[in-house]
């Protein structure tokens, strides 16, 4: 067999995915607070984009700004979405998208399967969420640090400064500070620290005991038993059979009351009382310090109940960027481009704002056209509640829009609509079907979950513990074909004690 060099030509077809159609993939997924950092961070980049209150670009030139403001209406290309009878439910949307990235671009359907990143060009930086370029944010405001709540690690270091520590000593306290998490815990190996400090065991050990002083009281533990220990020194009710309860809890949590009992050597009436007292103390000191305030989730999605009986889908305009080119300011700038750079760069940037406004506005109503349909196939959860929840998945709701699975599945991440019942996440909705026993439709596994808790909640009325296999028996009379090991599962996730253990909590 003889080598050498030849040349051949082939003719095959793929998929290239531009940088472009990777963007609009990417949208899709992010949720309200991803997406307003990612066009944060766009407007910060580029300078034909500008918010739609008519913020002022990069040129500084008051006379400049008073003429783009000036504008008309007609100069600019805008993402207008406050016209909510144009994004109603029954809207005709286009499911090819071909409309949307041109004649001769794949079309997002055709690219989902792509997870390659293929392709160089212009592109969002991905990587800058967050706001640069301004001093505003760097630091924080002497009032808005008076005013919050101070954090647990201030809190230490507070008492630390005036606990009369050594300059060493005081290094030694500052870590074991960093080492504390949330909870107030210490979670650190002290052999590691001293390794690290160049010093001895001995010393962190005479500075953590310093330390677990602080208050609360109860910081600074590296195990749960340690930390009720402390609190109960500090109450001076630590004595042999509380040390002894204490090195049980796995009894108590069994609720071996008896082996308790013997261990401790108490009676009944002792026992119970030592329970008390455990209840009362604090297993996370930490944690009404410093917590991080709670975002409240923001519907991206509203669904009220008609005039005529029927479900109304709109979107939440208040989450939805509104971003727009300025063409005039555009078309002057370019107009005094001299190197081919400038020119470049400037083609670019325009190419890239009419890209991200047309992806915020197929975002958006791609958003509202699966939750129209996640709303018309669950329509009787929104009636009747939970049990009413029908088996959904991503291929239904996909093959009755036209769309892929896939872009339905990141159309419904980290997305929440809000309903008369409540706010739900989207995927909330889609839940796997139990087959029925009497050969009628099949039930969803949420309904199924529902009905096991309302069954165990009715115990108290009833007085009867259900097993799971009389769960099963039950739910089997209802027309539900389930197995034992099913009703065991979904009573776990529930947090939801076995029978044997809620007749001894009753006891």
């Amino acid at each position: 067999m003889s080598l050498g060099q030849r040349l051949e030509l082939r003719q095959g077809q793929g998929l290239v995915i531009t940088p472009q159609l990777q963007q609009a993939i990417k949208l899709l997924q992010l949720s309200n607070l991803e997406l307003e950092a990612v066009v944060e961070a766009e407007l910060e980049r580029n300078p034909l984009l500008q918010r739609e209150d008519g913020d002022p670009l990069t040129d500084n030139d008051s006379g400049d700004t008073d003429s783009r403001e000036s504008d008309t209406p007609s100069d600019h290309r805008e993402l207008e979405l406050s016209d909510q009878d144009s994004l109603r439910a029954n809207t005709d949307l286009d499911a090819s998208n071909t409309d949307l990235y041109g004649d001769d671009a794949p079309t997002l359907r055709e690219a989902e399967n792509h997870s390659a990143d293929a392709g160089d060009g212009p592109m969002i930086d991905w990587s800058r969420a967050g706001k640069g370029g301004s001093f505003d944010g760097d630091d924080e405001g002497l009032e808005s640090r008076h005013n919050r709540e101070k954090s647990l690690s201030e809190h230490l270091t507070d008492q630390a400064l005036i606990a009369g520590f050594t300059p060493p000593e005081m290094a030694i306290a500052q870590i074991l500070i960093d080492e504390v998490d949330d909870g107030g815990y210490l979670r650190a190996d002290l052999t590691e620290i001293s390794e690290r400090m160049g010093c001895s065991t001995d010393l962190i050990e005479t500075v953590l005991t310093t330390c677990q002083g602080f208050e609360p009281t109860g910081v600074f533990a590296r195990s749960v038993p340690e930390c009720l220990k402390l609190q109960l020194i500090e109450r001076n009710r630590f004595d042999p059979a509380m040390e002894a309860l204490i090195d049980n809890l796995e009894l108590l949590a069994r609720r071996d009351l008896n082996g308790l009992k013997k261990l401790c050597g108490v009676d009944d009436e002792d026992l119970s009382d030592m329970i008390s007292e455990l209840k009362a103390l604090t297993p996370r000191p930490g944690a009404a310090f410093g917590a991080e305030p709670s975002q409240t989730v923001v519907p991206d999605v509203f669904v009220r109940q008609d005039a005529t009986g029927g479900w109304r889908v709109d979107l939440n305009t208040d989450t939805l960027p509104r971003v727009l080119v300025d063409q005039k300011y555009h078309a002057r700038v370019s107009g005094s481009a001299r190197s081919d750079n400038e020119k470049t760069y400037l083609s670019e940037c325009l190419n890239q704002a009419n890209w991200l406004i047309k992806s915020l506005d197929q975002r958006a109503r791609t958003i509202l056209k699966v939750s129209a349909e996640i709303v018309r196939q669950q329509d009787g959860f929104f009636v009747h509640g939970v049990e009413s929840l029908r088996p959904l998945n991503l291929k239904t709701v996909a093959d009755a829009i036209g769309m892929h699975e896939s872009t339905v599945s990141r159309v419904t991440t980290n997305k929440y609509v809000s309903t008369p019942r409540g706010v739900f996440e989207l995927k909330f909705f889609f839940t796997s079907s139990i087959s029925s026993s009497d050969g009628t439709a099949a039930h969803s596994a949420e309904s199924v979950r529902h009905k096991i808790k309302t069954l165990i909640d009715g115990e108290k009325m009833s007085g009867e513990i259900l097993s799971d296999d009389r769960i099963v028996e039950i739910l089997k009379e209802a027309g539900v074909d389930i197995a034992r090991r099913t009703v065991a599962k979904y009573r776990e996730a529930l947090r939801i004690p076995s029978s044997v253990e809620r007749k001894r909590l009753i006891k």
